[in-house]
């Protein structure tokens, strides 16, 4: 069994073909799916997938990208949504500083903000960084955001950041790009964690492995994920599917005996 643990069915790649990728991500072993609602348009397209399908759960928050369109009606309909039981954490948020589609200092007070707001509701955190790794761990130390455990999502920093999140309470999340070629420091780094602290994504659409890079990422392609992580760990496929999963399930409060 495998836990994708980050996707974005809610997205338009999956409006025409959605329950065929859900089948195919079943018959992959795939049992769920966490499906990411980033900004207010999608909220609740992606709960209603959540609630639509007993395989998808829901994670909901305002990505750092669109950090500058919170308003004061922001926060109360995400507390409202968040408190559905399908909601499993509250995410992605953190910065990114390589786009910048909202300015910094803006992204900076809207991550302490959100990270409040996760607090509040009980919920694991899932953090995107992107060239902000230590503006990013500042900020999870000083807000103690691994209260309720989290998730470094798409992770793209160093060991010693990765040690850093880890010690604090968050996982590690591994998406397709350490299937690609230019991967190397990444996975040499990877060799280092425990596989404990990892899990598996897609961010399906985006970052599809190989053998499939350069098409539509969707769930059923974690494996080739997992594949790679207990080739670079050096242990069978199914200790890596066993353990991320258990992973999985403990930072989303998942009892399996009571779903």
């Amino acid at each position: 069994m495998l836990i994708d643990s980050h996707a974005h069915l809610e997205m338009p790649e999956f409006r025409k073909d959605l329950n065929e990728v859900l089948k195919r991500a079943k018959d992959s072993g795939v049992e769920y799916i966490f499906t990411v609602g980033t900004e207010k348009k999608d909220w609740r397209r992606a709960l209603e997938i959540a609630q639509s399908h007993p395989s998808v759960y829901a994670i909901l928050g305002v990505h750092p990208h669109n950090a500058k369109e919170i308003d004061e009606e922001t926060y109360p309909t995400l507390k409202k949504l968040c408190q559905n039981e399908k909601v499993r954490a509250y995410g992605e948020i953190g910065l990114d500083f390589f786009r910048n589609h909202s300015p910094r200092d803006i992204q900076l007070k809207r991550f302490r903000e959100q990270i409040g707001l996760a607090k509040d509701l009980k919920l694991p955190l899932v953090i995107h960084d992107r060239d902000a790794h230590q503006e990013t761990l500042e900020i999870l130390k000083t807000e103690k955001a691994g209260e309720h455990g989290g998730i470094i999502h798409c992770f793209s920093g160093d060991e010693t950041m990765a040690k850093a999140c880890i010690e604090m309470g968050f996982y590690i999340s591994i998406p397709g790009s350490i299937t690609y070629k230019n991967a190397d420091p990444f996975q040499e780094m990877i060799k280092k964690l425990p596989l404990e602290s990892l899990l598996v994504e897609t961010d399906a659409p985006f970052l599809t492995p190989v053998p499939f890079r350069g098409k539509r990422n969707e769930p059923s392609y974690v494996k080739y994920t997992a594949e790679k992580l207990a080739e670079i760990k050096r242990v069978p496929f199914e200790k890596v599917a066993e353990i991320t999963t258990q992973n999985a399930l403990k930072v989303f409060r998942l009892n399996l005996s009571k779903e």
